[in-house]
Parts: structure tokens; C-alpha cells; sequence
């Protein structure tokens, strides 16, 4: 079951979205069913930033899929959508200079570096002021200091806006770094094992890494993911 933040009450934090007992199966080709996720409870606050986090195959991906009903993803949104785009120009080059980008708003995407598409794609996902932002593994193919100043630039982004953020990623450091909590998915058949919070100041630089609270929770993820038998050896 899928709710809303309107038809949820009772709550110290204000629920954005709440899953409660979703699981999904899907067809194989040989005509058996593979349990993808089973009996997911996972309730997110609003404007709260929240990473799934787990082994591939673990139902990361379908699990934001099944969010992903609620919200769609820079101007080419509002072309899409049949409204004229020439009244939001500003906040496009707005979003555009955010993340670094000012100068580059009328390139073609074969001129911009894998790096500079996935801002752009940051900046068309919020151009219409969406409440949830959704990100499957957005930083995945990027190389290791690229990478590093999205996470930057997305957290600023993101404190500025308050949008609720579902994260996917296989990466521990990038989900304890961005992110108000953690959920830990077991292997398929998906299954949430932990929800860690993160208890980091923000905005977060960098050098948190280096603290022991980040290195703690790092820690307590991979003891998980060692007794899941994720990690081994």
C-alpha cells in the first residue's frame, strides 16, 4: 500500500510517502515468478533525504519504481508537458548556475562531460518544483571526484529546495554522506534489515568522512552487509 502525507496522522515527522507490506514478483521467461521485494514497511518524512541501500537484485530500483507513480522528471519538461517554457527561463539558468554550469546553457548534450549531463539532468528533474525527487544510482558512472562534487552540489541543491529525496545507490560512503537515514535491503528477495540515521551536521563537507560518527555508521553498515553474508570473508 501506497499513502500519501495527507492521509497519514500521529507521526513525529511529517510522512511523505509510506510503504507498508509492498512486495512485488515478476515473471521470468521460463515462466517462474522471482520475488523482487517482500513485505517492504518503509515510511519516509517529508523533505527528508533517504537512500536505499543494498546488493544489486535486491529490489533497489523497483521499490523507487513503485514511488516513482507520484512524481515525473530543464525546460524540456515543460515542452513535454505542452506548457511554454520562455516564462520559466529564469529559473532554468537559475538551476543551471546552481551546479556550476552558468555558460553552458545552450551547449548540445554531445558537448558536455558525463559529469555536466548528470547536473543538467539534476536541474531538468527539478525544474517544475517537484515535491519528491526520485535518483536511481545517478552517480554511478562517474569517476571518483566528479562524483564527489555532485554529492557536494546535490546536497546543496537540496537544502535549498527541502524536497524529499529517495536515494538508490551501492555505495555506502555516498548513502551515510547525503543522507538523514539509511535503509539497509537485504539480498533478494528484498527485505529492509535496518533503517540507520545518520546523525551528521549539515551542510557536510567533505571532511566529515574523516570523523568518527561517519566511520561509525560506515562500520555499522558493513557489519550488516558481512552477516547478510553480502560481504564476506
Amino acid at each position: 500500500m501506497l499513502q500519501s502525507a495527507d492521509s497519514i496522522e500521529g507521526r513525529e515527522r511529517t510522512t511523505s510517502i509510506e510503504l507498508r507490506g509492498i512486495s512485488k514478483s515478476f515473471l521470468a521467461r521460463d515462466g517462474s515468478m522471482t520475488l523482487a521485494v517482500d513485505g517492504v514497511d518503509i515510511a519516509i518524512g517529508a523533505s527528508e533525504f533517504v537512500s536505499l541501500l543494498g546488493p544489486s537484485g535486491c529490489g533497489k530500483s523497483t521499490l523507487l519504481s513503485i514511488i516513482a507513480g507520484l512524481i515525473e522528471q530543464c525546460a524540456l519538461q515543460y515542452e513535454m508537458r505542452g506548457l511554454p517554457a520562455q516564462p520559466h527561463k529564469a529559473r532554468a539558468l537559475a538551476l543551471i548556475a546552481s551546479v556550476g554550469l552558468a555558460g553552458f546553457d545552450t551547449r548540445h548534450p554531445w558537448e558536455l562531460s558525463g559529469g555536466m549531463r548528470q547536473r543538467v539532468a539534476i536541474c531538468r528533474a527539478l525544474i517544475h518544483e517537484p515535491p519528491l525527487l526520485l535518483m536511481d544510482e545517478p552517480f554511478g558512472a562517474l569517476d571518483a571526484l566528479t562524483r564527489a562534487q555532485l554529492q557536494i552540489d546535490l546536497q546543496s541543491i537540496w537544502q535549498s529546495s527541502r524536497k524529499t529525496v529517495v536515494f538508490v545507490t551501492h555505495s555506502i560512503e555516498e548513502a551515510v554522506f547525503l543522507s538523514d537515514r539509511v535503509i539497509v535491503m537485504t539480498p533478494r528477495p528484498g527485505r529492509v534489515r535496518e533503517v540507520i540515521e545518520i546523525d551528521l551536521p549539515r551542510p557536510r563537507a567533505l571532511t566529515v568522512r574523516d570523523g568518527t560518527v561517519f566511520a561509525d555508521a560506515i562500520r555499522r553498515v558493513n557489519h550488516l552487509f558481512q552477516d547478510m553474508g553480502v560481504i564476506r570473508g
